[in-house]
C-alpha cells in the first residue's frame, strides 16, 4: 500500500474490446482493493465498448474521439487524422484537469493519446503490453515509460530492459471462482452428459470462425454425445440465427454475447477462439485445451505470434483463418475425441499463466507513485 497521502490519482487509458476493457478492469479493482481511497479515472474511445462496461464496473470515464487507421486505402484515412489531432488536444486538458500521480497504458486506441499528453507534462507512466509483439504504438510509448508491464518473456528486443516486469497479463476475476458445472448447463440450456465446445470469436465476433462453424453445421448435427456454445458477436447473431434457425436442435446454442464466462469455461471441454492475448491469459489460468484461430486484421500480425509462441510449446492448437471452412470443426472435433492430447493441452497452457497479474501491476503503479520526484 501507499506510503504516502491517499489524495492518489491515477488515470487508465486504452480500450476497443473486451481484451484491453477488462484487464484495465482488474488492474483498477486491483489498485483500489489495495488503496480505498485512490481516485481512479478511465479514457476511451467514444463509441467503442469500454463506453458501456467500464461505468458498469463502477468508474468514471471520459471518451476520446479516436479512431484506428485502416491499413487499405479508405477515405476513413481522411478523417482519421482529425480525430487524433482532436484527441490529443482533448487529452491533454483531461491529463491537466485531472492531474494524476500516474498514467497506465493498457492498449488500445485512446492509450497513446494519453500517455503521450501525460508524458509530456512530466507525469509518470506505465505501460501494459499484452501481446508477445508489440505494435508501433507502443514501441513509441515505451520510450519514456517507467515500468513495462509483459505477459510474454524475451522482449528485451522491444523496450529497455531496465524497466521492464514480466507480469503476464490480468483477467477477470470472477473467472477464478468456483463453479457448479451443473448451474452452468441450467444456465446455457445444455446436456451435462454431452462434451461441449466452446466457440468465442472475441466480444466482437469474428466472421471467419463463425463461417467456419457455419459450414459444418450439418455434421455438427450428426454428432449425438457433442454439442456446441457459440458466441457469434452482437453484429453477426440476427443474420446467423435466421440461417441455421430451428435446424440447429438443441446441441448448438448460439448467442451474440457471453456475460457468464466462468460457466462458458467451466463447461467447455474444448475452446475455439481468437489469439488475443487477454483469451491467452484466460485460457492459461483455467488450463484449457484450445484451437486459436489468429485474427488477421490486427497490427504486425500480433494474434499469430501470440499463438505460436504456445504451439511451439505445445500449449494449443492453431488454424489459419484462411482455413476456417476446412479445418475449425473437423480439428476440434479430433481433439474432443483425443482425450491423451486434450489432457497434455491442459497441462502444457497452464505452464503459461500468471495468478496475481493485477496486484503485480499495482504494486508498479505504487512504486513509480512513490518513487516519482
Amino acid at each position: 500500500m501507499f506510503e504516502v497521502d491517499n489524495n492518489i490519482k491515477i488515470i487508465i487509458s486504452g480500450g476497443g474490446t473486451g481484451g484491453h476493457i477488462f484487464p484495465a478492469i482488474a488492474i483498477a479493482d486491483a489498485v483500489k482493493k489495495r488503496n480505498p481511497d485512490v481516485e481512479i479515472l478511465f479514457v476511451g474511445a467514444l463509441g467503442k465498448m469500454e463506453m458501456e462496461k467500464v461505468p458498469a464496473a463502477g468508474y468514471k470515464i471520459v471518451g476520446l474521439p479516436v479512431a484506428g487507421f485502416q491499413r487499405r486505402l479508405t477515405l476513413k484515412n481522411v478523417t482519421f487524422f482529425f480525430k487524433l489531432a482532436a484527441s490529443l488536444w482533448k487529452a491533454r486538458s483531461v491529463v491537466r484537469s485531472f492531474n494524476p500521480d500516474v498514467a497506465v497504458g493498457v492498449g488500445g486506441y485512446a492509450s497513446g493519446p494519453v500517455l503521450k499528453a501525460a508524458s509530456a507534462a512530466g507525469i509518470p507512466t506505465l505501460l501494459q503490453e499484452q501481446n508477445s509483439y508489440p505494435g508501433v504504438t507502443n514501441k513509441i510509448l515505451a520510450k519514456k515509460a517507467k515500468r513495462i508491464c509483459v505477459a510474454y518473456p524475451n522482449m528485451e528486443r522491444f523496450f529497455p530492459p531496465s524497466r521492464i516486469v514480466l507480469t503476464g497479463n490480468p483477467v477477470r476475476q470472477n473467472l477464478l471462482r468456483n463453479v457448479d458445472k451443473a448451474s452452468a448447463y441450467r444456465e446455457f440450456g445444455l446436456d451435462n452428459r454431452k462434451k461441449t465446445i466452446l466457440i468465442i470469436g472475441g466480444s466482437l465476433g469474428a466472421g471467419s470462425i463463425n463461417n467456419g462453424v457455419l459450414h459444418a453445421i450439418d455434421s455438427l448435427k450428426q454428432q449425438d454425445q457433442i454439442q456446441l456454445l457459440w458466441q457469434c458477436g452482437p453484429y453477426y447473431y440476427e443474420k446467423l440465427e435466421k440461417e441455421i434457425g430451428e435446424n440447429a436442435g438443441d446441441s448448438i446454442k448460439l448467442v451474440p454475447f457471453i456475460s457468464q464466462m466462468d460457466m462458458a469455461y467451466a463447461m467447455a471441454d474444448v475452446v475455439v477462439s481468437r489469439a488475443g492475448a487477454g483469451t491467452i491469459s484466460e485460457l492459461a489460468l483455467l488450463g484449457k485445451a484450445a484451437i486459436l484461430i489468429p485474427s488477421p486484421n490486427v497490427s504486425e500480425d500480433h494474434q499469430t505470434k501470440n499463438a505460436m509462441s504456445l504451439v511451439k510449446e505445445g500449449a494449443a492448437l492453431m488454424v489459419a483463418d484462411r482455413e476456417t471452412s476446412e479445418k475449425l470443426i473437423p480439428d476440434a472435433l479430433e481433439l474432443l475425441k483425443n482425450d491423451e492430447q486434450r489432457k497434455r493441452l491442459e497441462e502444457k497452457i497452464k505452464l503459461f499463466a500468471h495468478i496475481n497479474s493485477a496486484d503485480q501491476i499495482a504494486e508498479e503503479v505504487e512504486k513509480i507513485i512513490r518513487n516519482r520526484d
